[in-house]
């Protein structure tokens, strides 16, 4: 027996401070409603003018330096600069602030001591507020004074703006944070910021391969094994081997590859001639830029066309083109009536297909706000200490959003808002926590990677519309020991309907745009295609900046997820029990009708089953008033939270470590050899029970088509026969007598039962099957 699982592991309702308190019905009046609103101090050093130099030339090496109590932020510094412009933002935290004094000084860069120009003092008391839509506050020029407070000898003068604010500023993102005063460098600084990314615009390509011409095989005594190679970037296919062995062969085969926009590499077609087992030998070759390639956006065939194959040969050292050109028949095209999965169907978050022109209008609106997280796991060590540097990563659709990085916090607070448009209901939003290894740049960092720390996903058709959803998410990661709670996350939900009518309809109509009924791919092909996919994502997304690293991005999309796993074969299998065991409790329930445990039950039933068959017209309104009423019924205990991770669902709570390993396990393994084959044997020893199963099946699917096969006479003689019976009888006998009879002989009483088995079920198992043909 399972145990139940564990407190800890479950999902907590939260009652946030959303949006400052200003709530207005169901919904926050503020621009950020759906997160705790921070206040900042920000100051913004727009320029100077007329610094006073310190040397002959008169000109110095100017920066600002901007000090709050015991945090620093200072901007870039120019050379030879009296007049420089910086026009950086700086946010100060409100929560941490122990000074009431503002100081922003202007600093001459020297290598031995950066000598003091002048500096602006403030007092906080005197900060004014700015609350968005205002516009942004105008910055004013303000004399620097010396440490004395008079005026600094020779002039100069320093454009600022401070305010009080909150994470709804347009200055936030871009802002240097005192959290981050531990953060060395621009690539750093980079590493820290929250970003929007969106995913590259995903083509299928197809390239109908249809016929050869004219080829030249440099041997001509033999039957030319031709076939045709298709590279594109990484991605490799290749044709079968032409059937008809000619200098003209033909193939009429499909090759799928992945393509992005902006088309950066040629498609590039080699027909080449197998002339031994590993040798073969290019025949001609053509290369074909994506850019002026056809995009076909429903099923209609495109016209086909003919592309000339260029040969080369080496004649005395020198590469030489042949003249003669052979030519290749193609049809090639971008489908634009495909959506291209980079996601798992079961958990997609976007179904459109990629043309737009095919796109309907939006449904709705998805709201996230990102309060918070708690518990957080120590992921690494750093001056001897455990710290996590944490952010956030969400992705719907094709938007990607990254939070900024809270510096060594066990519970951050990102406090940040995101806003997506919905066109399915039936679609899944993933955000995923990590540990940012990357905080020294990108030498310093090394090849270090992000470490996960976990991931929630909400189906979004299962959340109500306009209700705001304020819940605290465990954060599960399963290690090669076991699932490890890793802490939670705080987050605010909102779906907003624009049409209910247009919603209800989308539940109508197919999942996958047309294309993909119509002109379906194979499994294999919807394999390779997603594996390509992305690839393609995480090597755009990792060269944005700051970039969304590979690690990042494969957790995100679940790469992975199709591998072998004792674990999720044993939770898919408990998943089809709890399906079947509706119908095993009907059985167990008509079992006991028919034994009469329950005489009151089984005689209700007998005249329930009289009045349908005497009015058949009642069955299908009774069959379907039962399930309104049970549909009402379980209204009131209808779920009231958004799904989350299940750790007794997935078997992760109770999983043995060897089988653990084995999904961690790399592709090829690297286990030792004993190991690999104790797994082997108790994979075997699993297949041989799937292998009786799926063979008894086979056995009473072999016995029913043996009835009218004359394969044993005698059973088929008897069959047949009892057919003639049986047409005369209910030819002659009204259908409802024959179902009533029929009925109460199931229901009769025990005492007119026999412990053997029934007179059908003997002769179905006395028929032959075609086990006794099996080696």
């Amino acid at each position: 027996m399972q145990r139940p699982q564990h407190e800890d592991f479950t999902l907590k309702e939260t009652k946030p401070h959303l949006g400052g308190g200003k709530v207005s019905g169901d919904k926050l009046t503020s621009t950020y409603d759906l997160v705790e609103q921070m206040q900042y101090l920000y100051v913004r050093v727009v320029k100077a003018k007329d610094l006073p130099g310190k040397d002959v030339t008169g000109s110095l090496d100017p920066y600002v330096e901007i000090r709050l109590g015991n945090y620093k932020g200072t901007t870039r510094h120019f050379e030879k600069r009296s007049n420089p412009e910086w026009n950086q933002v700086f946010a100060f935290s409100k929560d941490r602030i122990q000074a009431s004094v503002l100081e922003v000084s202007v600093k001459d860069k020297d290598f031995v001591k950066d000598d003091f120009v002048g500096r602006v003092l403030f007092d906080l008391n005197e900060v004014p507020k700015r609350v968005p839509p205002d516009s942004p506050l105008a910055p004013q020029w303000y004399r620097l004074e010396d440490r004395k407070g008079d005026k600094v000898r020779g002039g100069g003068e320093l454009m600022l703006a401070v305010w009080m604010g909150t994470q709804a500023d347009e200055a936030f993102p871009e802002a240097w944070h005192s959290d981050a005063a531990a953060v060395s460098g621009a690539d750093g600084l980079a590493n820290i910021r929250s970003k929007v990314y969106l995913s590259p615009k995903l083509w299928y390509l197809r390239v109908n391969v249809i016929e050869a011409q004219d080829l030249l095989p440099n041997d001509k005594s033999r039957f030319p094994e031709v076939f045709v190679k298709a590279i594109l970037g990484n991605q490799a296919l290749r044709s079968r081997v032409s059937m008809n062995k000619s200098i003209n062969p033909m193939w009429n085969e499909d090759l799928m590859f992945v393509v992005a926009e902006p088309f950066e590499e040629p498609l590039i077609l080699s027909v080449e001639d197998r002339v031994a087992p590993n040798k073969d030998e290019v025949l001609g070759r053509c290369a074909i830029p994506l850019q002026f390639v056809d995009r076909r956006l429903d099923h209609r065939p495109l016209n086909s066309r003919w592309y000339n194959l260029e040969k080369h040969i080496i004649v005395e050292g020198e590469k030489k083109e042949i003249k003669f050109s052979s030519r290749l028949h193609m049809r090639i095209c971008l489908e634009g009536g495909y959506h291209v999965l980079d996601e798992s169907t079961h958990h997609s978050s976007d179904l459109r297909p990629t043309a737009k022109q095919l796109w309907k209008p939006n449904i709705g609106v998805l709201e996230v706000g990102i309060i918070s997280a708690g518990g957080l796991s120590p992921m690494k060590t750093k001056d001897g200490r455990a710290t996590t540097d944490a952010y956030c990563v969400a992705k719907y659709g094709q938007k990607w959003v990254r939070t900024r990085t809270i510096i060594d916090s066990f519970g951050p607070k990102w406090n940040e808002q995101y806003t997506w448009e919905v066109f399915d209901p039936c679609t899944v939003i993933t955000i995923g926590v990590f540990d940012n290894c990357h905080l020294q740049g990108g030498e310093k960092s090394g090849g270090s990677r992000d470490s996960r720390i976990g991931k929630v996903r909400i189906r979004l058709s299962t959340l109500e519309t306009d209700r705001v959803y304020t819940h605290s998410y465990p954060l599960l990661v399963l290690h090669p020991t076991g699932v490890k709670k890793m802490g939670e996350i705080q987050l605010a939900v909102r779906f907003s309907c624009s049409s209910l009518l247009n919603m209800m309809h989308m539940y109508s109509q197919p999942l996958l745009p047309k294309m993909h009924y119509i002109h379906p791919l194979t499994v294999i092909q919807l394999d390779s295609l997603r594996h390509q996919a992305t690839q393609i994502v995480w090597t755009r997304l990792s060269r944005a900046e700051p970039p969304l690293r590979k690690e990042v991005v494969e957790y995100m999309l679940d790469v992975g997820s199709h591998m072998w796993s004792m674990r999720r074969s044993k939770a898919n299998f408990f998943r089809i029990m709890g399906v079947l065991s509706g119908l095993i409790s009907v059985g167990r329930w008509f079992d006991q009708i028919c034994n009469w445990k329950n005489p009151i039950t089984t005689v209700l039933i007998h005249i329930l089953f009289l009045i349908l068959v005497l009015y058949p017209e009642l069955i299908l309104p009774t069959v379907f008033l039962y399930l309104f009423l049970i549909g009402v019924w379980n209204y009131r205990w209808r779920p009231r939270h958004p799904p989350h991770m299940d750790t007794r669902l997935s078997c992760a709570d109770n999983a043995h470590p060897d089988e653990l390993d084995e999904e961690f396990d790399t592709f090829p393994t690297s286990r030792p050899p004993d190991v690999v084959r104790m797994r082997y044997d108790r994979l075997r020893s699993i297949a041989g029970r799937v292998q009786t199963v799926v063979g008894d099946l086979a056995t009473q699917g072999e016995r029913l088509r043996s009835l009218l096969s004359w394969r044993d006479p005698r059973a088929t003689a008897l069959f047949v026969l009892f057919c003639l019976v049986a047409a005369i009888v209910l030819y002659v006998t009204p259908l409802q007598v024959v179902v009533l009879l029929i009925g109460f002989y199931t229901l009769r009483h025990p005492r007119f039962r026999y412990r053997l088995p029934s007179v059908p079920l003997n002769f179905f198992r006395r028929l032959p099957a075609r086990t006794d043909c099996m080696l």
